[in-house]
């Protein structure tokens, strides 16, 4: 398990030289207006979307896991608490394919918890999608 930090950025070159650097590691997945860093120390999803207008830099949190018994725990512990969430299936979303639920905290900091299945060469589930990571502001 690893923690998730999505990013909005104003420049994603210049965002990808300088994590690469402060982690010293290299890009995991670079596609147009979207990067992903795989960081060993510390356990760190580092996720940076390209939307230079966005409001917030914060886009959204979220635990990555590798089995999907630990997204199933995570949707019933939820449940079970009579917690808002979404469950989403096999959804394509950031250039992968992806079991997850998320949650909304009451500050309105949407988290996911996610297990990746497959690598997609499309952002998200739209065939024509201009700017897709504008629906994860």
């Amino acid at each position: 398990m690893r923690l998730q930090l999505a990013l909005n950025v104003k420049d994603l070159d210049a965002a990808v030289d300088f994590y690469s650097k402060m982690f010293g590691v290299p890009v995991n997945k670079r596609k147009p207006g979207y990067a992903n860093f795989s960081i060993d120390e510390p356990p760190l999803k580092l996720v940076l979307f390209e939307l230079p207008d966005a409001p917030e830099r914060l886009n959204h949190l979220g635990v990555e896991v590798f089995e999907d018994e630990e997204v199933a725990t995570a949707t019933e512990r939820l449940k079970h608490q009579g917690m808002e969430h979404l469950v989403e299936d096999e959804t394509t979303c950031c250039y992968a394919k992806a079991n997850k639920v998320w949650a909304t905290e009451p500050d309105g900091m949407r988290w996911e918890w996610y297990r990746v299945l497959d690598d997609s060469e499309t952002f998200g589930e739209a065939p024509d999608e201009t700017n897709a990571a504008d629906s994860h502001v």
